[in-house]
């Protein structure tokens, strides 16, 4: 057995003679002696129950050089072995919010899908239904929830073609919450609803100024109270949006949030994003209070405390896991509102980056999309592949132009990995 090169081992300066070891490729997280460490760094002896162990956790494989293989094939697996289709399904580009650092603004406009393109959508689904799929949907938008009779007919058409099937269907709502009334959300549960994404830019004086509605209003009173409303009725994944400027007064919406009721068990997830530049690469105001890359010190600084501020008032947050860019991810499409289908919503509008149509199918992307960049020799030897494969393709097109190598991810992880995982350890 050898040592995977898909690991990072830390030092345990309050346990002296002990390290933190995390093997990347299983997210797997063990404290070690010095003495285990040692042996296993030196290829020294060790008992059975000791390789078990280690094997299972991912930090000894049978042969570094074949690992590697694998890492490269790593999709391939997964695409093949994939029994589930994801699917973002923009069902309007209107919205009654009037952000001006919104991604989409350079697009955006009276764009609501057609009843024939929300036909050819069931049709598409329900093929890949008796194909054996589940399938789950994100209704998207604009504002998906200003369409809601067009998202109960889609969603009540799928899940009776899934009883049919004996396969299984769900769908979640990315929302700015302005809509979203525990009435609706009954009416939703029976036809599928797992969750709902929502977004809360900051303490009010912030989150008016980033999300007003389109006459101007501040919005936070009412999607605050709309979140307290629902919260223990279905699962919300909370987000929102900072910058340069404000990331450091966040942590005052959370005390907000519990002082007005919200019941952070009752949460599934709560993740605060950087601003990023909209998608013609313009920004809303100082550029610099944007993110346009995951190396930027800011952006990472900011990312490391808001999440440990999340966990100190109990929060769920999200764990290290393995992840990738959806291209990589043959099942997951995202379908633009007059059927244009898509890799990933940033790529939306982006004439040479849709990869096809519900009427035709989906083409080619591989040499649009670079899939194959990041198996080169430095990423496939990079103990952080397993947490990166890449990055973002998005902030490599803004950095270059196109999509013509990789996001590295190495500074940032180096930068808060060790911190994340202590956090965790620590709640």
């Amino acid at each position: 057995m050898q040592l995977s090169r898909y690991h990072k081992v830390y030092p345990c300066p309050e346990k002296p003679g002990r390290v933190l070891l995390v093997a990347t490729r299983r997210c797997s997280v063990m404290e070690l002696s010095g003495a285990l460490w040692d042996r296993i760094l030196n290829n020294g002896e060790l008992s059975e129950n000791e390789r078990s162990t280690l094997s299972r956790l991912g930090v000894l494989v049978p042969d570094r050089d074949t690992e590697r293989e694998e890492m490269r094939g790593t999709f391939d697996t997964i695409n093949n072995a994939s029994r589930r289709i994801e699917v973002t399904a923009t069902l309007t580009l209107e919205c009654n919010l009037a952000c001006p650092y919104c991604y989409e603004d350079p697009f955006r406009g009276n764009f609501v899908m057609s009843p024939e393109t929300a036909g050819l959508l069931v049709q598409r689904l329900t093929e890949s239904m008796s194909a054996g799929l589940d399938v789950g949907v994100d209704f998207y938008g604009g504002e998906a929830l200003l369409q809601l009779e067009l998202l109960k007919s889609i969603a009540a058409r799928l899940g009776e073609a899934a009883a049919k099937r004996s396969v299984t269907f769900s769908f979640n709502i990315f929302s700015n919450g302005v809509l979203l009334t525990p009435a609706l959300v009954r009416q939703l549960l029976p036809l599928g609803l797992a969750a709902i994404r929502l977004t809360i830019d900051g303490p009010p004086d912030i989150h008016n100024a980033q999300r007003p509605f389109v006459s101007g209003a501040g919005s936070f009173d009412r999607i605050v109270s709309n979140l307290l409303a629902v919260h223990k009725l279905v699962p919300v994944d909370l987000g929102g949006n900072y910058t340069r400027d404000n990331f450091r007064r966040f942590p005052e919406l959370l005390d907000m949030l519990i002082e007005q009721g919200i019941d952070p068990a009752c949460m599934k997830e709560v993740s605060f994003s950087p601003v990023m530049p909209k998608s013609d690469g313009s920004v809303a105001g100082d550029r610099g209070s944007a993110c346009a890359c995951t190396a930027e010190p800011w952006a990472i600084e900011a990312g490391v405390f808001l999440r440990g501020e999340v966990i100190k008032r109990g929060f769920p947050v999200a764990k290290i896991k393995p992840g990738a860019c959806m291209i990589e991810f043959k099942n997951d499409l995202v379908v633009g509102y007059d059927g244009s289908l898509y890799k990933c919503p940033v790529f939306m509008g982006q004439e040479q980056l849709r990869v096809g149509s519900l009427t035709d199918g989906i083409g080619d992307y591989s040499r649009s999309h670079n899939l194959d960049l990041w198996k080169t020799g430095e990423c496939l030897d990079c103990a952080y592949l397993p947490l990166c494969f890449g990055g973002c393709r998005f902030f490599r097109r803004l950095k270059t132009g196109a999509i013509d190598g990789v996001d590295c991810r190495r500074a940032m992880l180096d930068a808060t990995l060790e911190t994340i995982i202590r956090q965790d350890l620590g709640r």
